[in-house]
């Protein structure tokens, strides 16, 4: 008894563990991602109470429990993040109160913040096709199957913060099985705000060209008319696509009819890597991305036998993606089905895609044999991402579906701000702090319909991400329709030179702050002196640019016109070496009409309405001319992805890693020192007459002309970098979509200690010049409008 007592008075009790609490704000990747339900898991997991809801800024987190318990919840959410979610920041604040008795998932909260990242559409998971093939599950060949990982999100959202009632999802109210999982902790469906099945959620529809509903069964009839050579229009997850049996050469020719698309290439789809492996030639990194959960349309290298005639012409490459839909897998493993599938955008050439069933049944009914249509609204259109890898990395060619809306982080804070984009290729981006919202590729926005697509996008972005600029900042040329959009905002317009723009996305993208060389290789772009750009050689800040060296200038016949007929450039190559226009043309020169040649020739003559250029794009239409590959385009940059394909046929690795050293005398007398380094666009044309005249294989002719390019820039930069000391140089433009030029100036460059960096999650092209816009225009404001000691460091000049 004594014992005892000695026992309770002098051993020490353990001490009660006192909850304490605490508040956590996560930005990021965030929301229908299924972060909250593990956030859920890992709180149970650690025996916390509290609660976690979506809000404007972000993901809200009350917790309460013991301090250990609490810093092992804190390295597991990073540690075991679901897959597709990302933590941008992280704030924890200590949080007073009463702990509540259990972890619940709230109602979201709204406020005026745009610190959320939603996710992009992403293809179906591995475990939906698993329930979607098994005859035993409830969603048994359901087209609409998704979960947390998987599935629709940017595309069916009106607004933050990611709930149902904010998604078109809200037309769809959940079945008592549906419900259960909704709300059930250990449920892959768990708060999945797009999930439904057959039973409550959207349903797939055959009708004809007339609208008419039709009774088959929608999959069977479609693979069935397929594998007859008809045309089926499918409603996927951002629009329409049309789908024809790729290897029926007739089929493919009738829809290229149709859609008014005579050569631009078609992308086709397969079911498996098995299969696209008849077709192309796939690298380790490619399948990465063809099975990645962006499933984006990838650029491989079809094989030399590939019996796709039509699908892209003239070029080596194909454009080919595996499913990223359930339909799109539904269809493709009907037993009828063709193997390989074009899935081209559902629209009319230059056309944004169709989104709606009554829009496509008006625009796509001349076109189209049958629709598979839903009733699922798509609030968002998105094209396909394109994507090719050079020199061993993944570059996106089109940013769009699977990589929407996914924000760029930035070193400075911004004001609200719109940035229009050009007025090719066109992108808008909003911004405010250090967040970047590039839009999904919208196109050319000459097109009546594509400008009212530019202002529905700008619109729905406005309100999804709730900025109301302050500011607008467009192109310095006053006649694109993306400028004259900037100036009737009402708001200060900032006005930003084309090619600066291009730099300063790289720059962006890569996280640079002072000062670096840029190639630009692009088309054609208005210079500060009024003069159009476009093989330009700068210096580069984020908001300041000095031109330092640039192509000799060509003559545009017709202006515009000779970016459609190239065979004007032709002749203006022949008129600037001075050549008889009249006697000893080229074979392809010679075959244009005479009466039209003599005109262009007048006009070259008397200099009337022949701007000059510097423009890269135009210099290699005035090559594909005179080598007669073709003389008139049907889209952008076709001759200059031809001249390279005829040059691929010459190349091979040894070849493309060693051009002609820019020492050699040939290259060295190209360039002349005026206000600038002048490149002799002349000798590169010069060289070209004279091999043909030697009867060159006109491929060897093609490469050589790709591989003097590369030095002689490669020679220019060496000099610039004696007189600045600037070593980072920034490849951008569209010409470098070019992968002899991107993989030559890339592998060059560095051999000569440079710093080397391109466009990797952003496009090279037009498509990322409204990222440059925002940060050019954005500081400009700032540093206009602030003190100094305001917290904004001018970048380097």
């Amino acid at each position: 008894m004594l014992r005892k007592c000695f026992v309770r008075r002098f051993t020490k009790r353990p001490a009660a563990v006192q909850p304490i609490g605490l508040l956590l704000i996560l930005t990021g990747v965030v929301q229908g991602v299924g972060f909250r339900p593990f956030v859920h898991g890992l709180a149970r997991r650690f025996k916390l109470t509290g609660d976690i809801a979506n809000t404007q800024e972000g993901v809200a987190i009350h917790l309460f429990g013991p301090r250990p318990n609490l810093h092992r919840f804190l390295v597991l959410l990073r540690q075991e993040i679901p897959p597709l979610a990302r933590i941008d920041s992280l704030a924890v604040k200590p949080l007073s109160g009463s702990p509540p008795g259990n972890f619940r998932i709230i109602a979201s909260h709204t406020s005026d913040g745009n610190t959320v990242s939603i996710p992009a559409d992403i293809a179906t998971c591995a475990d939906c096709l698993r329930e979607m093939g098994d005859p035993h599950d409830r969603r048994y060949r359901y087209p609409f199957i998704n979960c947390t990982n998987c599935g629709p999100r940017l595309t069916i959202v009106a607004s933050l913060p990611y709930d149902r009632p904010a998604t078109v999802m809200r037309d769809f109210p959940l079945c008592d099985d549906c419900l259960a999982e909704y709300h059930d902790p250990s449920s892959r469906r768990f708060h999945a705000e797009a999930m439904a099945c057959p039973v409550c959620g959207p349903r797939l529809t055959l009708v004809d060209a007339a609208g008419q509903t039709m009774e088959e069964e929608p999959l069977t009839f479609a693979a069935n008319a397929l594998a007859a050579g008809k045309i089926i229009a499918l409603r996927g997850l951002g629009g329409f696509h049309l789908a024809v049996d790729a290897e029926n050469a007739e089929a493919v020719a009738r829809l290229r009819k149709r859609k008014h698309r005579p050569d631009k290439p078609f992308a086709v789809m397969a079911a498996h890597v098995d299969t696209a492996l008849v077709f192309c030639h796939i690298s380790t990194e490619e399948k990465a991305l063809l099975t990645s959960p962006q499933a984006p349309i990838v650029l491989l290298r079809r094989r030399e036998k590939d019996d796709l005639t039509g699908i892209a012409p003239g070029l080596a490459d194909i454009g080919l993606m595996l499913p990223a839909t359930p339909l799109h897998h539904l269809l493709l493993a009907e037993s009828n089905c063709p193997r390989l599938l074009v899935m081209t955008s559902g629209n009319a050439s230059g056309e944004p895609i169709a989104a709606a069933n009554d829009e496509a049944l008006s625009r796509l009914a001349a076109v189209a044999d049958y629709f598979l249509v839903h009733d699922r609204d798509i609030l968002t259109r998105l094209d396909d991402s394109v994507i090719r890898i050079t020199e061993s990395r993944p570059r996106l060619v089109r940013r769009s579906r699977g990589f929407i809306p996914a924000a760029l982080s930035v070193p400075w804070d911004l004001p609200p701000l719109i940035a229009c984009g050009p007025g090719l290729k066109t992108t808008i981006s909003l911004a405010e702090g250090r967040r970047i919202h590039l839009s999904q590729h919208i196109g050319d926005l000459d097109n009546d319909a594509v400008f009212h697509l530019y202002q529905e996008t700008i619109a729905h972005h406005r309100r999804l991400w709730r900025i109301e600029p302050r500011i607008a900042v467009c192109d310095l040329h006053p006649d694109y329709p993306s400028s004259r959009y900037a100036e009737n905002l009402g708001l200060p317009v900032y006005k930003v030179q084309h090619h600066h723009a291009h730099a300063v996305a790289v720059m962006a993208e890569h996280g640079l702050n002072g000062k670096s060389l840029a190639v630009t290789l692009d088309g054609v772009g208005l210079g500060d002196d009024h003069s159009l750009w476009g093989g330009e050689i700068l210096a580069v800040t984020p908001t300041d640019f000095r031109r330092l060296g640039h192509l000799s200038p060509l003559l545009l016949p017709g202006g515009d016109m000779a970016s459609q007929e190239i065979w004007r450039l032709g002749l203006a190559a022949l008129f600037a070496m001075g050549d008889d226009m009249n006697k000893d043309l080229p074979p392809s020169l010679a075959a244009v009409d005479p009466y039209k040649r003599e005109f262009v020739a007048q006009m070259l003559a008397a200099g009337f309405n022949c701007p000059p250029t510097t423009s890269a794009g135009r210099l290699f239409d005035a090559i594909a001319s005179l080598l007669g590959i073709r003389q008139q385009i049907s889209y952008e940059g076709q001759a200059a992805i031809e001249l390279e394909t005829l040059a691929l046929v010459a190349a091979d690795d040894n070849r493309l890693s060693a051009p002609p050293e820019p020492d050699a005398p040939e290259i060295a007398m190209m360039i002349r020192q005026k206000d600038y380094l002048e490149i002799d666009s002349l000798a590169l044309i010069r060289f070209a007459r004279r091999a043909m005249g030697r009867n060159e294989s006109l491929a060897v002719i093609a490469l050589e002309f790709h591989l003097r390019l590369i030095a002689v820039f490669r020679r220019a930069l060496n000099i610039l970098r004696q007189q600045t000391g600037l070593n980072t140089v920034l490849l951008c433009g569209g010409c470098m979509q070019n992968r002899i030029l991107l993989s030559g100036f890339i592998r060059c460059l560095r051999l000569d200690g440079f710093s080397v960096l391109s466009g990797e999650r952003f496009p090279v092209h037009d498509g990322g010049v409204s990222i440059g816009q925002v940060i050019i225009g954005g500081l400009r404001h700032v540093y206009c409008h602030s003190d100094a000691g305001s917290g904004h460091e001018r970048p380097a000049r």
